[in-house]
């Protein structure tokens, strides 16, 4: 069952499928028993009810006429279905090689020993490593790819934060 509705305080238009004791509007937030919402039309056709909606649209709007001349959603939906092309057809109409472009998609470009952002990088060092030293963190970071630089400047900003302790050289997490 679909049923248009529309809100008594800010006059709002929206479908509802099955029914609810209550209702919220979208638009306003005003919630209001669904009996005492006022209902259009109540269908068991969805496409129906969107058309009834899309009608009560575009007369607010003094496009009625217009409105009018088109086709039902249904119709345009099958329409549209039949009308698209994959992505396949679209890259190599272009003139792209799509092989190519599948095979560049699957290769992360920071490198193959990292996964995830720097930070990642540095947090998993401080999990994995036992009891790590500044400067195990910045090997392990640096076999991913993340500069020594940026390992010193995380590990500063991680102890100020709190999440991490640094007791004679070595890290732990909090």
């Amino acid at each position: 069952m679909y049923a248009v509705v529309g809100c008594s305080e800010c006059s709002h238009l929206w479908l509802l499928e099955g029914r609810s004791e209550t209702t919220q509007c979208p638009r306003c937030g005003s919630r209001r028993a669904y009996e005492k919402r006022k209902k259009f039309v109540e269908t068991e056709d969805a496409d129906h009810a969107r058309d009834v909606r899309a009608s009560m649209l575009a007369n607010r709007q003094g496009q009625g006429e217009a409105f009018a001349e088109l086709e039902s959603y249904a119709a345009l939906e099958t329409r549209v279905d039949g009308g698209v092309i994959d992505e396949t057809a679209y890259l190599e109409s272009s003139g792209l090689n799509v092989e190519e472009i599948d095979s560049a998609g699957k290769r992360d470009p920071r490198g193959p020993n990292r996964r995830g952002s720097k930070k990642d990088v540095v947090n998993r060092a401080l999990e994995e490593l036992d009891e790590p030293t500044e400067a195990e963190i910045i090997r392990y970071a640096g076999n991913r790819g993340v500069s020594a630089e940026y390992v010193q400047k995380a590990l500063r900003k991680l102890s100020r934060q709190g999440e991490i302790s640094e007791h004679r050289g070595q890290y732990r997490t909090l």
